[in-house]
């Protein structure tokens, strides 16, 4: 059972549900082949990546905890899961616990066994540890003007800099993801007389992929405007593909697209540079930084317009007070 993952249990239900199995597809008819295919891309379509990549990676922490103690993990007896959860509460963040809940109950769903996460005796032990521990999350901090000046002046004048002056100063100015960023295709960017206008295709904030445009308007000063940033990188590059890519240690562009971790990698190189402590800066850091550095001045509606949020709640977490928001 240690080797059962939430991608495989996806397609094991599928398969189940329309009773197709490997040596009965082949007499199928192929419309009907291509028919389950579909479903199968379907159900991996309804969530992104990263969440694939969460859900994975919860189920094989559970499934190697289970394995070690002799437990059965699919399906998990409400003891098992009790004494996972008393085992690790306080060596995850709460917030990493209940995302290890919702992997689990999503695993015995997809195999069509009941939860054991809505068990009484789990959700009073999962109530005791929030009370105990507390579930407030504790984000990066965010990277105000004065930071990104800093970073910026002391970025390189090579290739690789060129690339992260324009991924720090685009990622701040449209408050990005680190995902939305690293998804970007030069056909994405439209350069007009004010500034530019980014497609986001899919993003965190519109998982149904109808496409939102974001306005990045040019700076006042040249050293820092993310327009010239990301006009000088575009230059540097074939005119199609990807936007963020590698760069090799001889200043050569490659085709590979970024990965969201890339860009936390870079802020925390940047972040070294300007003499600041990578420990408490990530790629969240640029989006966190756009919303605070403007709450000073500008109206919450117009925040949340550029951030994308829909919820007022969540976007005053991003509204960090500099306070607050200092290591």
């Amino acid at each position: 059972m240690n080797d059962v993952m939430i991608g495989s249990a996806q397609k094991a239900g599928v398969a189940s549900t329309l009773a197709v199995t490997t040596a009965a597809s082949a007499a199928l008819p192929a419309t009907l082949d291509e028919l389950g295919e579909r479903v199968r891309g379907y159900l991996d379509a309804a969530r992104s990546t990263n969440t694939h990549r969460a859900y994975r990676a919860d189920w094989a922490h559970f499934t190697a905890w289970c394995a070690d103690h002799q437990l059965v993990p699919l399906p998990a007896e409400t003891s098992a899961l009790v004494l996972y959860l008393t085992a690790h509460a306080e060596v995850l963040k709460p917030s990493t616990l209940r995302r290890r809940l919702v992997s689990i109950a999503q695993a015995h769903r997809v195999a069509g066994l009941p939860t054991p996460t809505t068990d009484a005796g789990v959700t009073s032990v999962w109530r005791g540890i929030r009370r105990r521990v507390g579930t407030a999350q504790v984000g990066k901090v965010a990277l105000l003007v004065d930071d990104i000046k800093a970073m910026i002046a002391a970025l390189p004048e090579t290739t690789g800099g060129v690339r992260d002056r324009a991924l720090l100063l685009l990622g701040f100015a449209g408050a990005f993801h680190r995902s939305e960023l690293v998804a970007l295709d030069v056909a994405d960017v439209e350069l007009v007389r004010d500034g530019a206008i980014v497609t986001i295709r899919r993003g965190k904030t519109d998982q149904d992929g109808q496409g939102q445009k974001v306005g990045i308007p040019r700076g006042k000063h040249a050293a820092t405007c993310p327009v010239r940033a990301l006009t000088a990188w575009l230059e540097r590059l074939d005119g199609s593909g990807p936007i963020f890519r590698a760069v090799d240690r001889l200043g050569h562009v490659r085709l590979t697209r970024l990965s969201d971790r890339d860009v936390a990698r870079i802020v925390k190189r940047a972040a070294v540079a300007a003499g600041l402590d990578p420990a408490h800066y990530a790629g969240h850091s640029l989006r966190a930084g756009l919303a605070t550095s403007a709450a000073a001045g500008v109206e919450e509606r117009a925040i949340m317009a550029q951030t994308r949020h829909r919820s007022v709640a969540v976007a005053r977490r991003y509204i960090r007070l500099t306070e607050r928001g200092r290591p």
